[in-house]
């Protein structure tokens, strides 16, 4: 059996959004077919048994271990299991310094556009989600004040940190990205959102405002 027969399945999800299909369903329109041995909610079903019980560094070998699944659907598996944990490993983080966010920033540092991100977070500092507002040029992303507090908003945030990358390699903040910033804290004091940082990041390093003292607090360089 394969999807074409299964167009329910599609349709409902394409009907009532992506949070509508339990794992197994993911992993159907995932892998796409079953195979001569298992149809595709059998097969499925086998994979989310191998998924639950395996370290990711072994999940590809053991995939292949189920009768129908090859290299393809295997990868195609692992790919999608994989994309969920680096889009996921913020989650519930608690940061305490720059040096803590830097890691889950890195991902933008390679870009060849200039991304602006925002980092939401709760009352006691954990992750709530890093969102891209803006995408620019090689040297510029414009951002309004407005989405950034919209989507800060959105994610019932306490504190927010502010991020983007410099595709050219120096991290320095120019004029420009000073201006912005300060355009930001003062609506932020408005809306009783605590602005924690402001981060650069490139290939080979970062740049934090607190650090270097240009978002201006009582923590010495740490988020208090």
């Amino acid at each position: 059996m394969n999807m074409n027969e299964k167009p329910d399945l599609r349709e409902r999800v394409l009907e009532r959004g992506m949070n509508y299909p339990s794992d197994e369903e993911l992993i159907m329109l995932i892998i796409g077919s079953g195979s001569r041995e298992d149809n595709v909610e059998q097969l499925s079903e086998k994979i989310m048994q191998v998924v639950d019980r395996t370290k990711p560094q072994l999940l590809i070998s053991e995939l292949e271990k189920i009768k129908g699944v090859g290299h393809s659907k295997a990868l195609s598996v692992a790919a999608a299991v994989e994309l969920g944990r680096r889009r996921h490993a913020h989650m519930e983080v608690i940061v305490k310094s720059p040096k803590d966010m830097v890691p889950y920033l890195q991902s933008y540092a390679v870009k060849p556009q200039e991304h602006f991100v925002l980092v939401c977070l709760s009352g006691a500092h954990e992750v709530l989600g890093i969102n891209v507002i803006s995408v620019g040029s090689c040297n510029r992303a414009v951002v309004q004040p407005r989405d950034v507090f919209a989507d800060a908003l959105r994610n019932a945030a306490s504190a927010i940190i502010l991020c983007h990358n410099h595709p050219g390699g120096s991290c320095t903040p120019s004029s420009e990205d000073i201006q912005m910033t300060q355009r930001i804290l003062t609506g932020a004091k408005i809306l009783g959102i605590a602005v924690l940082d402001h981060i650069i990041v490139s290939k080979n390093e970062y740049f934090s405002f607190v650090e270097n003292k240009l978002l201006f607090t009582d923590c010495n360089g740490s988020f208090c």
